[in-house]
C-alpha cells in the first residue's frame, strides 16, 4: 500500500521529508493502525477545524461587524441567506405563498440539493434552539430578524449544524478520493490538507457537489457505472458543473467502446436529477425557475475575467453579450477537450477530463466566486498529484481569497481614489495559476509518461472493472 507515496515519487515532497527522516524507503513496513487512509482522515479533521476556527471572528459577533468579515475573512453567505431565504420562519424554499413571497421576495438562488440541505439544517438549528414563535416573527419586519438576539442564537446553531455536516461530507470525500485508485490512496492528500479546503469550506454549500463529484469518482473507478451517473444526477442537482463529468465519460466510453456502461451512466444521471427536482417543481415551480432566470440575467460579477474587462477597459458589456460569448467559448473548449481525448495515446482517466471540463466552464464564467475552487479541488488532486503544482494553483486561489474579501471591505481601494487595480491583478494571477494547472493536465494526457498515476508502472493504478 506504499504505491503513490509523496516521498517516494513526488520530488518536492521528498526533499521536504529530509527533516521529518527522509522518503520512505522500500523496507517500510505498516503501521497495525495508521493506515494510509486513517492518517488522511486525521490531517483532513485537523483541517477542517482550522477552517471553522478562521470564521470564528465574525462568529463571535453572529456576522454583524460589516468590516470584521471582510478584513478578518471571516464572510459566509450561511448567516445572511437564513433570515434573507425566509429559512428563519421554516419556510419551505419552493412555497408560493403570497404572504410569505410578499415578505420575502428573493427566492434561494440555488440548485435544489443546496435548497433542501439548507431548509433541513434550518429546521435541525431551530429544534436545538427551542422552536420559536412563527406567528410573532409573522408579524415582524424581515429586515429586522437578522439583529433580533434569539435569531442571532439560531444563526450560531444553523452554522454550527453546517459546519458539523461539512466536516462529514469532507471525511466522506476524503474517504472516496484515497480509494478511488486503491493502490495509491496519498493522492488524496492534496485535497485532505488543502489550504483552499481550510479557507472556503464555510463560505457556501459547494462541499454538498464537492462529495458527490468524489462519490462519482470512486463508483467509476471501481466498476459501477449506474451509481456513477446516480451520484453525477444528485451533483448536478446541488450545482451545475457535475453535469460536465458526462461528458468525460462520454469521451472515454467511445475509445473504450463501452457502450452499456456510458448508457447506464447517462440514464442514471437523468433519472436521479429528475427525482431529486421533482418535489421542488411539484410544490413551487415558478421559485424552481428562479435559478435558472438568475443566472441567465446576471451581469460580469467577482472573480471572473468579464469584471476586469468591463471595470478595466470602462465596458458596458450586458448579460446576454456575456452568455452568448461563454456558451461559444465553452463549446469550443469542450470540442477541444473532446478532441484531446479521442486522439491522446492512451484513454485519459475520468478526473483528468472532468478537470479541463470545469475548469473551461469557470474561465469563462460571469461570476467566479472565491469558493469555486472547491468544484475543481476533488479532480485536480486525481489529475495532477504533485505538490509543486497543487502549491502553485493553490496559491493563486489564496491570493484571489483575501483580494476579494479586502475588495469588498474597501481596503484595495486606491489612495487617489479611483478602482481597486490590485483586484484585478489578482483575479488574473488567479487564472494564470489555474491555466498552469490545466497546461500540465493537458500534456499528461497527451503525452501520458508525464501522467504520475501511470509514471510508475506504466499503466493506471485502477480496478479490472473499470478499464
Amino acid at each position: 500500500m506504499t504505491d503513490g507515496a509523496p516521498t517516494r515519487e513526488d520530488p518536492l515532497a521528498a526533499t521536504l521529508s529530509e527533516g521529518l527522516g527522509g522518503p520512505l524507503g522500500e523496507r517500510a513496513g505498516r503501521h497495525p493502525w495508521w493506515t494510509p487512509v486513517r492518517v488522511l482522515l486525521a490531517l483532513a479533521a485537523v483541517v477542517v477545524a482550522l477552517g471553522m476556527l478562521q470564521k470564528a471572528p465574525c462568529y463571535s459577533d453572529t456576522w454583524s461587524d460589516s468590516d470584521a468579515r471582510f478584513s478578518q475573512m471571516c464572510y459566509s453567505d450561511l448567516p445572511y441567506l437564513y433570515t434573507g431565504r425566509a429559512l428563519v420562519e421554516r419556510a419551505w424554499p419552493y412555497s408560493g405563498d403570497e404572504t410569505l413571497r410578499e415578505r420575502y421576495p428573493e427566492v434561494m438562488e440555488y440548485p435544489v440539493g443546496i435548497s433542501y440541505w439548507a431548509w433541513g439544517t434550518a429546521l435541525v438549528a431551530q429544534g436545538l434552539t427551542g422552536w420559536p414563535d412563527l406567528d410573532e416573527r409573522a408579524g415582524a419586519d424581515p429586515g429586522s430578524l437578522f439583529g433580533d438576539v434569539e435569531v442571532q442564537r439560531e444563526i450560531r446553531a444553523f452554522v454550527i449544524v453546517n459546519a458539523l455536516g461539512f466536516a462529514v461530507l469532507t471525511l466522506l470525500a476524503v474517504w472516496l478520493l484515497a480509494r478511488t485508485h486503491p493502490r495509491r490512496p496519498w493522492d488524496a492528500l492534496w485535497f485532505a490538507v488543502s489550504p483552499a479546503l481550510l479557507l472556503t469550506g464555510l463560505v457556501n454549500w459547494d462541499l454538498l457537489a464537492v462529495v458527490l463529484v468524489a462519490g462519482a469518482t470512486w463508483a467509476w473507478a471501481t466498476g459501477r457505472p449506474l451509481l456513477t451517473g446516480v451520484l453525477v444526477g444528485l451533483g448536478t442537482a446541488t450545482k451545475l458543473y457535475p453535469l460536465f463529468l458526462l461528458g468525460a465519460l462520454l469521451v472515454i466510453c467511445l475509445r473504450k467502446r463501452r457502450w452499456r456502461a456510458l448508457g447506464l451512466a447517462w440514464l442514471g444521471a437523468g433519472v436521479a436529477w429528475v427525482l431529486a427536482n421533482l418535489p421542488a417543481v411539484l410544490t413551487g415551480l415558478e421559485q424552481w425557475r428562479v435559478f435558472w432566470s438568475f443566472n441567465s440575467e446576471r451581469g460580469a460579477d467577482l472573480g471572473s475575467l468579464w469584471l476586469v474587462a468591463a471595470q478595466a477597459a470602462d465596458l458596458d458589456i450586458t448579460p446576454s453579450t456575456i452568455n452568448t460569448t461563454s456558451l461559444v467559448f465553452f463549446a469550443a473548449w469542450c470540442a477541444g477537450v473532446f478532441v484531446l481525448g479521442m486522439l491522446a495515446p492512451e484513454t485519459p482517466r475520468l478526473a483528468q477530463l472532468g478537470f479541463l471540463l470545469v475548469a473551461g466552464f469557470l474561465l469563462v464564467n460571469k461570476v467566479y466566486s472565491p469558493q469555486y475552487v472547491l468544484w475543481l479541488l476533488p479532480l485536480a488532486v486525481l489529475a495532477r498529484p504533485r505538490l509543486r503544482d497543487q502549491l502553485v494553483w493553490q496559491a493563486g486561489e489564496v491570493l484571489y481569497f483575501a483580494s476579494v474579501w479586502w475588495y469588498l471591505g474597501g481596503l484595495l481601494d486606491a489612495g487617489g481614489g479611483g478602482d481597486a487595480g490590485f483586484y484585478w491583478v489578482a483575479i488574473v494571477l488567479r487564472v494564470a495559476a489555474e491555466l498552469y494547472l490545466v497546461a500540465l493536465v493537458a500534456r499528461d494526457v497527451w503525452r501520458p509518461r508525464h501522467d504520475p498515476v501511470r509514471r510508475r508502472t506504466g499503466r493506471l493504478h485502477e480496478s479490472p472493472a473499470s478499464r
